[in-house]
């Protein structure tokens, strides 16, 4: 999957000129501060919002204008699990209608097969197959996320877009839905898109990351590479509020702390859009737009001072 995403509301370009690859079986994470596109580009990947302009390929095929019945067989193949999942399961709706719609609705599953199929999805999650009958609300946070997940395996997809699956949920909860998703990327071979603003889950979790700043990437490297050597200014900042385990290095450390806050995507700053924050910014970074270049093998940043 790759391509380059604009999302366009009036005047407002709230993902602009994205380009980046998912490799099969991966984890992409996507990090960056509330309100900076991430969301939005997880939605134009799988058709959820249309792109303005440029290209979404997926198995080689150009998606981006797909419509109708065309994109109606694709669906399978890519699917989303929600933030809040309080939100996102309709609370009229039993776990057992939930997750048979999209069976019945793509005719994976025929009326007499479905109780078993709907079961096998349960279990698949770690709930009891006996919870068919029970609505979302009789269920906690941390299991209704895994209704979702199931929910969104239901139609045996490649490729999920995880916008912020565990960010509605406690802490202690947080680290058994992202075990979760890895057995069942181990198990199954799926590709995961996981949008996130927690670095330290991030870690954890994705083989690359890539860092949004209002609408644009400003940096993508292997997990490893981007958290022991991050070459973006802001990635750097980013990085510098995440507690670390070892208290006398804690103790020590520096902390950039960035003054003003983001700038509006209706009216984004000339040249470089972290210009207006940028601890290390020169008159040039007002003026022109840092080239997206890779400065180590497989190690891509846009900042005209990173080397």
């Amino acid at each position: 999957m790759q391509g380059v995403f604009r999302r366009q509301v009036g005047t407002v370009k709230a993902v602009d000129g994205l380009d980046f690859e998912i490799h099969e079986r991966e984890t992409l994470g996507l990090v960056g501060e509330s309100g900076c596109g991430k969301s939005t580009a997880g939605r134009v990947i799988l058709r959820l919002h249309d792109a303005t302009a440029g290209r979404i390929v997926f198995r080689g095929t150009d998606i981006t204008s797909l419509g109708g019945e065309a994109l109606r067989r694709l669906r399978p193949r890519m699917q989303m699990i929600f933030q809040d999942p309080q939100d996102s399961l309709n609370p009229r709706m039993t776990v057992g209608s939930i997750l048979g719609e999209p069976l019945l609705e793509h005719g994976v599953a025929k009326a007499g097969a479905l109780r078993e199929r709907v079961e096998a999805l349960l279990e698949s999650v770690g709930l009891d197959p006996g919870f068919t009958n029970r609505y979302p609300h009789e269920f906690s946070g941390g299991q209704r996320q895994r209704i979702g997940v199931a929910r969104a395996l239901a139609l045996d997809p490649e490729f999920i877009v995880c916008d912020e699956p565990i960010a509605a949920l406690d802490v202690s909860i947080q680290a058994q839905v992202v075990n979760l998703l890895e057995d069942l990327q181990e198990r199954l071979g799926l590709t995961y898109l996981f949008i996130s603003h927690d670095l330290g889950m991030i870690r954890h979790i994705a083989d690359r990351v890539a860092v949004m700043y209002l609408g644009k990437i400003v940096e993508l490297a292997s997990s490893n590479a981007l958290y022991r050597e991050p070459l973006h200014p802001y990635t750097r900042a980013l990085l510098s509020a995440v507690p670390i385990h070892d208290p006398e290095r804690e103790a020590h450390r520096e902390r950039i702390i960035l003054s003003g806050d983001v700038p509006s995507p209706a009216d984004p700053p000339p040249g470089c859009r972290f210009s207006t924050r940028c601890p290390v910014a020169a008159p040039e970074c007002s003026q022109r737009e840092p080239e997206w270049r890779e400065l180590r093998p497989g190690h891509w940043a846009a900042c005209h001072f990173a080397e």
